[in-house]
């Protein structure tokens, strides 16, 4: 893949006003899938969760999840959403390898909400407020392995695969009007959007928003146009990005790649554009249709979504805190200070230490381990942090460092065991032996010999000089494998050094 010249970030934005516009993907988690009663579940065998209407077979008939329909309604309120009368069904025609019935079932000019908005929160405390043009209903499409290659991408792939299991699954598209005044903050915004995003589903427990798993996906569109132009300049889609961080890179990348064309006179093609984290780069995809050629006409076999007045009334009745005041009010209850608390917004881990707290663990602790340890394994794995380990998990984890049955050094190594896949907490302290030594008899054994082996840093203990027990308690540590109390190490130390002919 050949190298794009890229211009700097600074020299862009001051040659070029970025134009954001994001449309973010929402699986829904109802027990079964949009139009049938498939499973919806994450994990299952490949082509296990199927019906006919999910592979397209002639005379099967999509029906509405009603399920789906009330979490469509709450998050459109959500997003401060005008909620349909009545809303329509459309069938999206393109070639689709991944839909048996080679179209989508999505909303057209009848969406479920419209015309809202969302507020986000920036780093310093700023609010943005990024405008909501809809929120529609529609289904999921298979998966693809491509099989052969070097990168995982159709390109020089020998064949592919087709998963069927997430064909249908529920979804909510929520598109943005196009965003203009983000100038330098652009990534930043991008990330903070998504973010928000997340944490309101979250809050509403509509769907998992796990985007390693493509619970939650962005598709980032960014155009530019010259300063003092009305036009707007030519955009590109740069596709699923899965994680906080790389819709911030991939938002950025875009700028000062289209800048880089645009000021050595070259024009922008619209197309979507495919986000590599290995590279920090996008490449092309294809060529981006406008809606008028995706066909769409109305879904014959579906009825229109008229909700009542009174449902409307009760999910609006039943929304939780918007994300920054939820976010003020935590923060506030868990006694961080504003840095504390950005680590945890930073990551995207309000919901995580959240529910941490919720599971027993302290504010404190859930945070050290989120924004500590989780997430630099997650970082070295190329996960999300919530991948990592669940809140349950990490609150046991704490609850054996409370107890005294592991060292924050051994809770690391339990860290590494959860995250591999091992088992809870305790089960990998069980399997690998990581418990702390709590038997004085072996803690004395170690020491004993320890100070035997080392008569001039006895010596110097008994003057008086008790920081030289520091090279006995290190001789213990490594003989217990890490596995003592450091601190009751060196109270027996003390004592044996005292008692010892």
């Amino acid at each position: 893949m050949a190298k794009d010249k890229l211009l700097s970030f600074e020299e862009a934005i001051e040659l070029y006003e970025p134009v954001l516009g994001f449309e973010v993907h929402v699986e829904l988690n109802t027990k079964t899938k949009m139009f049938s009663s498939a499973p919806n579940e994450f994990g299952a065998a490949p082509n296990t969760n199927l019906s006919p209407v999910c592979l397209g077979l002639p005379g099967s008939l999509p029906v509405v999840n009603g399920t789906a329909v009330r979490y469509s309604i709450s998050l459109g309120l959500a997003l401060g959403c005008e909620i349909a009368e009545s809303s329509g069904f459309a069938r999206k025609n393109y070639f689709y390898p991944d839909m048996g019935k080679n179209y989508q079932i999505s909303q057209s000019d009848e969406p479920i909400a419209f015309e809202g908005e969302v507020e986000v929160e920036l780093a310093d405390g700023e609010i943005i407020t990024i405008p909501i043009e809809r929120a529609h209903m529609e289904e999921d499409a298979g998966k693809l392995t491509h099989v052969g290659g070097a990168t995982g991408r159709i390109q020089g792939a020998a064949y592919s695969l087709v998963d069927y299991n997430r064909a249908g699954v529920p979804l909510v598209e929520i598109v943005t009007k196009p965003i203009f005044g983000t100038e330098e903050r652009a990534p930043e915004i991008a990330k903070a959007y998504v973010q928000t995003i997340r944490d309101i589903v979250i809050s509403l427990g509509i769907s998992d928003a796990k985007m390693e798993r493509g619970n939650l996906r962005c598709d980032a569109n960014v155009s530019l146009r010259p300063r003092g132009q009305e036009k707007l300049g030519t955009r590109t889609e740069t596709k699923n990005v899965n994680s906080m961080r790389s819709i911030e890179r991939a938002v950025r990348y875009e700028i000062q790649r289209q800048a880089a064309i645009l000021k050595a006179g070259g024009s922008i093609t619209q197309e979507t554009r495919h986000w590599h984290e290995d590279t920090g780069a996008t490449s092309p995809g294809r060529p981006k249709s406008d809606a008028d050629d995706y066909r769409y006409f109305p879904e014959p076999d579906l009825l229109p979504v008229q909700p009542s007045a009174e449902l409307i009334a009760e999910l609006r009745a039943a929304l939780p805190e918007k994300p920054a005041v939820r976010r003020r009010r935590l923060m506030s209850e868990w006694g961080f200070t504003d840095l504390e608390f950005q680590d945890v917004v930073n990551g995207g881990l309000v919901a995580e230490v959240e529910a941490t707290v919720a599971a027993g663990a302290s504010p404190a602790a859930a945070r050290k381990w989120w924004t500590g340890e989780l997430t630099r394994i997650a970082n070295v794995e190329g996960r999300e942090a919530s991948d990592v380990a669940s809140p349950e998990h990490v609150a046991q984890l704490q609850l054996l460092v409370d107890a005294g049955t592991l060292t924050d050094k051994l809770a690391r190594q339990v860290l590494e065991g959860v995250a591999a896949g091992e088992g809870s907490p305790q089960e990998v302290v069980d399997a690998r032996g990581l418990a702390v030594v709590s038997d004085d008899g072996a803690l004395i054994a170690a020491i004993d010999e320890a100070l035997q082996s080392q008569p001039d840093v006895l010596a110097k203990i008994r003057d008086g000089k008790v920081q030289a027990a520091g090279a006995v308690i290190g001789a213990v540590m490594k003989a217990m494998r890490g596995q003592a109390d450091a601190a009751r190490v060196r109270e027996l130390v003390l004592e044996r050094a005292a008692s010892l002919d």
